[in-house]
Parts: C-alpha cells; structure tokens; sequence
C-alpha cells in the first residue's frame, strides 16, 4: 500500500517527536538551574522558562507541518520568530505505519483542534517532585478528544545514574494506547487520586463522600490519568475549577483509549472545540473502570456548587 499516512497519523507521530524534544527542554532548563519562574494568578499558579520554551517549540514546530491546525496552548506568549533550535520536524515512524481507524480517514487540518500544556505540573516541577511532571499534548475533532501524547520527561529519575529517563504515552480512539503497561486498580479497592496544591472545603467534601480506602495527592491531570490507567487508583476526582482543555484533552484521549471514562463531576463530557471556553469549570470525574459507582456516589451539594 503506497498511499501516505492518514493526516491523523502524521500529526500524532510528529506530536510524539514534538513532545520528546519537549521533554529534552524540561531537562535541560532544570539541570541548569534557572528555572525563571513567575507568579501568573498567584503562589500556585506559575511559570517557568520550561513552560515558555516547550510552549514555543512545540506550537512552533506543528504549526510549521500543518498550518492549517489550530493549536491552543496554555501560556500567552508573544508570537515572535521561534530560535530554530527551538524546532522539531521528525515523527515517529512506528507510528506512521499503524492504520488510521476508519472514521478519521477523511480529516482534514482546519478540522483540527490541538490543545497543548507545555508542562503540566508547573508547581511541583519547582519543588522536585520531578515525577508528576508531564507535557501533554491533545488533538480533537468535531469537539472530541481523539488522540492524545503525554511525556514524563524524569520518568524513572529515582532508578539511579544509568536508568533511561522519561518515556512518551500515545493512544488514538478505535487503536488504544501505547508506551505503558495497562493495568487496573485492586478489585473492591477504592483508591482515590486528586489535587495536591488546590485542595478546597468542596474538594474534601466530595472525597469524603466517596467513603475512599486511601487518598493520593498529587499534581498534575496528566500524571493523575496515568496512576488510573497503570492501576494506582481507581477514580481521580476533583471537585472545584481550576482544570483547563489543555489538562484534560490529552489524557482523555489515552483514558478513552483504553475503554475509560472521564467527565466533569456532573457527568459531562468535555468539548475541545476552538470556540469552547479554557476553564473546565464544573471539575474533573475520572476511572478507567467502574465509572457509574464513583459518578452515582457525588453528593448533590457538591454537583449544586459547581456550574459548568
């Protein structure tokens, strides 16, 4: 078959090169040791020079494949020239040669959405809790997330000098998901993952409610769905604004991948189209498997107090 890739497929290889680069800035802002932070909307709302290079390098860099895409990214940043260096322009071959599942033969670039968090994690990446670090980069399609790549740039960091760090997690809808070992969480355990930094009267409320044997906090949405889908937890929940597209696109489309289920915690499913607004203002409800337990036990103040 000499018929080139599927557009969806060149765009998830390209994003796979894109977020691996992505990662190699992480690393290299940390190791030299200024992390230019600042302040955006307050102490647990930051910036890094991480999170300005990724964003540029990784906008810039799919802008220049596939002009026609819109792509959405966390940070305002000027649109000035992007340094070349700054530039990715491989793709994945292992990728590129996968079949595009049938319903997403025909898209074209303008029908693109592509939602991008340089470095989800910003606050724990400025304390060392490396590990919840992750670049999280999300297409979608007539409002859908449909494919989706996360990097843990120091994935592995604790397994000593030698070990290989970071890894990419791709997944597309109707292929699945790749680059991690699925695994679900111990049957009749009620494992519970949600926010470390913005936590809230409501937030406890809701957990509490959810009657959990054990609780994990932790930062960023992307590390979150990864503790789902490697088994860690059983529901990630978060009940107060705060979580953007660009948090939630990518991993939805790993989650979805993988048969399962994210909402806000009224049970609404995200949009990503370019007109919606940021703010997924009504939280986050997440599993990989049991969802209607976890969705039927939010108490209805909790529902009451956030409005989509």
């Amino acid at each position: 078959n000499m018929a080139s890739p599927a557009l969806l497929m060149r765009v998830v290889a390209s994003a796979y090169s894109v977020a691996e680069k992505a990662a190699t800035i992480v690393r290299n802002v940390m190791s030299a040791g200024d992390l230019g932070i600042v302040e955006k909307a307050g102490p647990n709302d930051l910036q890094t020079k991480a999170d300005r290079l990724v964003q540029m390098s990784i906008c810039a860099s799919l802008a220049r494949k596939f002009p026609k895409v819109t792509i959405i990214g966390e940070e305002e940043l000027p649109t000035d020239d992007v340094t070349e260096d700054l530039i990715e322009d491989g793709h994945c071959e292992e990728i590129l040669k996968k079949p595009c599942p049938a319903q997403y033969t025909g898209i074209k670039e303008e029908e693109l959405v592509i939602w991008v968090d340089p470095l989800d994690g910003t606050k724990e990446y400025t304390e060392g809790l490396l590990d919840h670090v992750t670049v999280l980069i999300g297409i979608a399609y007539g409002g859908k997330a449909i494919a989706g790549v996360i990097n843990q740039p120091y994935y592995n960091y604790e397994a000593g000098a030698n070990a290989v760090l970071g890894r990419t997690i791709w997944g597309v809808l109707g292929m699945g998901a790749f680059g991690f070992q699925l695994t679900e969480a111990p049957a009749g355990k009620h494992i519970i993952v949600t926010t470390r930094s913005h936590s809230s009267a409501l937030v406890n409320e809701c957990i509490t409610a959810l009657n959990p044997d054990h609780v994990i906090r932790v930062g960023g949405a992307g590390n979150k769905i990864i503790q789902l889908i490697e088994g860690k937890a059983s529901a990630y929940v978060f009940a107060s604004p705060g979580c953007k597209k660009w948090d939630t696109c990518a991993p939805e489309a790993i989650l979805h991948a993988v048969g399962g289920k994210i909402t806000d915690i009224r049970g609404n499913s995200f949009q990503y189209n370019k007109e919606v607004k940021h703010m997924n203002s009504a939280g986050v409800l997440a599993t990989l498997r049991n969802y209607d337990y976890y969705a039927s036990r939010i108490p209805n103040t909790v529902k009451e107090s956030l409005v989509p």
